[in-house]
């Protein structure tokens, strides 16, 4: 599983995605990052990802987006993990 902290990240890697609730989300927001909470993200990933594009996912303690980043690694999206 590929991991890197948020200092690492910018904007032309590919698209951050943050797996936190709406709430959550809009109090902690980081610049460019788009939320699909992590039960959404889970149920629709076909819908929202492309198998071709790189995704850099994040939530607030790291366990929503380890889990996320494990299973879509497993079915052959192109995702890393970001730390804050």
């Amino acid at each position: 599983m590929k991991r890197i902290s948020l200092n690492e990240y910018n904007l032309g890697m590919g698209a951050l995605i943050d797996l936190s609730d709406p709430i959550t989300f809009q109090e902690n927001q980081i610049a460019g990052s788009k939320n699909i909470p992590y039960q959404k993200l889970m149920l629709y990933y076909k819908e929202y990802l492309d198998k071709n594009k790189p995704y850099y996912l994040l939530c607030q303690k790291g366990l929503h987006s380890s889990k996320a980043t494990q299973l879509l690694e497993y079915f052959g999206y192109d995702v890393t993990q970001v730390m804050k």
